[in-house]
């Protein structure tokens, strides 16, 4: 090796990597390992020692056995969007990035599935489905550049689970490369397949069961129609008690999601949608179906929105999710985290789980942390399901700040616990909340997880460290993140 390289590696496995991708998709000097040196969780970093970048499953199965065979750790990577340290490289070595397999294999609106390498980026299908009449239902905020196969690692929702449901409820099968080489198919492109439910064991493994090099994805009719409503209120709480007034009354909203003062003057500066800046929260309420019932439904809102003392400033009638106004209206919500920036040089994102009454309890709670700590703390989430994600701002320069942050984040998830919740809803665990495992499950339960990991991944040579709390998984917080996405 040169001088240059930034591997400790033995030269030798790096001129296999090199044989068998070729030179093109293998780095390994530190200029360009450093990009890779952590996910959109920047609180903990470390430099892969090499990054390879298949383009098959036949070359990630030869890339796999080439580090078992010098016996060096591998983790697999998508887009790097997610906010957990999932795709860091804990104890350095390979680093497998997926985004050069991004194959849109088949498409089959008859059956209604379609097949996608695990680089494929969420929006990508999306489009490629355009004019079809259906679409696949998951969609994360950061569906723009997030991938399928990381969507399927961390078993992603996004605004529309309330009504569709995450990952998981639209994976059919998956093509898994083993730790140790072996290319194992679960599922397939019938609905439902007799026999144990792997396919539901693997979504949301993290990657420590191996690596998903196919997915088989349900496909969705689109609604005919739909309604969009924009709930203006004084207060969070008038807003969070209005999200228990909708379920409680039967209604199924497609889409949930609540916005406080802060994210709506961060967002309207940026998009310039029309949110007013001067409300307490907002709410984005949307309903869809057979167009004949939406009215009826939209009407049901706003007496719910009026009785809880809002009103609704918007409403909007579509045919289609292109629709200007529409497509306006959800720019903006998934483009919050971006619109950030413009109220804080560094923010950290936590994703938190309440049963939805108690959200005014835990918006209550993070207002008086907030306070407590002296820490600005935007809010905008999921409130249908009651996935928070509370927005902490401050400058990393200020090392007080980032004591109080840190401090402040893990007193906001130890609450969730506290009210029946958990630590993450979409986000994974990671390596940023293994030390809250043993607070969410018993001894017995932890022991069953690493028991059922460690059939897959028996050396535990793949994702190392990750999800379940031992080993070098507990690493010294430096100080949060930049940037997240929810």
């Amino acid at each position: 090796m040169s001088d240059s390289t930034a591997s400790t590696l033995v030269p030798a496995l790096l001129n296999d990597l090199i044989s068998a991708l070729g030179a093109e998709n293998v780095l390994h000097r530190h200029d360009e390992l450093v990009v890779y040196e952590c996910d959109g969780y920047v609180i903990e970093k470390n430099t892969p020692d090499i990054v390879v970048f298949p383009t098959s499953t036949e070359q990630v199965v030869a890339v796999v056995k080439l580090c078992n065979k010098a016996g060096v750790p591998f983790v697999p990577r998508g887009a790097g969007t997610s906010l957990a340290g999932g795709t860091l490289a804990v104890g350095g070595g390979v680093m497998i990035c997926l985004t050069r397999m991004k194959r849109i294999i088949e498409i089959n609106t008859r059956d209604r599935y379609a097949i996608v390498e695990p680089g494929v980026v969420n929006l990508w299908l999306t489009r490629a489905l355009g004019g079809t009449g259906f679409h696949y239902a998951p969609d994360p905020s950061s569906q723009s550049a997030c991938t399928i196969g990381g969507n399927v690692a961390t078993n992603s929702g996004g605004p529309h689970t309330l009504k569709y449901g995450v990952t998981v409820n639209h994976v059919r099968g998956v093509e898994l490369v083993l730790p140790d080489g072996t290319v194992v198919e679960t599922g397939g492109i019938n609905e439902d397949n007799p026999g144990y439910d792997l396919t539901g064991v693997i979504v949301g493994n993290e990657g420590t069961f191996g690596i998903a090099t196919k997915v088989i994805v349900n496909l969705t009719r689109d609604p005919e129609a739909g309604r969009t409503l924009l709930g203006v209120f004084d207060s969070v709480d008038a807003a969070t008690e209005t999200v228990s007034g909708i379920i409680a009354a039967g209604i199924v909203p497609a889409a949930l999601e609540m916005l406080d003062t802060l994210m709506i003057q961060a967002i309207e500066q940026a998009f310039h949608f029309g949110f007013p800046t001067d409300a307490g929260a907002i709410l984005i309420i949307e309903v869809d179906g057979l167009d004949a019932g939406l009215d009826h439904e939209a009407q049901a809102i706003s007496e719910i929105v009026q009785t809880h003392g809002g009103s609704v400033a918007k409403s909007i009638t579509w045919r289609t999710r292109k629709e200007p106004e529409y497509v306006a209206i959800w720019k903006s919500r998934k483009s919050a985290f971006g619109a950030i920036g413009r109220l804080s040089p560094t923010f950290c994102t936590q994703d938190g789980v309440v049963p939805r009454t108690k959200l005014p309890h835990i918006l209550r709670f993070i207002t008086e942390v907030g306070q407590r700590y002296g820490i600005r703390i935007a809010n905008v989430f999921h409130a249908g399901d009651g996935n928070i994600h509370p927005i902490l701002l401050f400058d990393e320069r200020d090392a007080d700040q980032v004591a109080r942050v840190l401090k402040a984040s893990h007193e906001i998830l130890d609450e969730c616990i506290n009210a029946g919740g958990s630590v993450t809803g979409e986000h994974g665990i990671g390596v940023e909340k293994m030390e809250f495992m043993p607070k969410l499950f018993t001894q017995e339960d932890l022991a069953a997880m690493v028991a059922l990991r460690n059939t897959f991944n028996p050396d535990g040579r793949c994702s190392p460290d990750k999800m379940l709390p031992g080993g070098a998984g507990c690493i010294e917080r430096k100080g949060p993140g930049h940037r997240a996405s929810a």
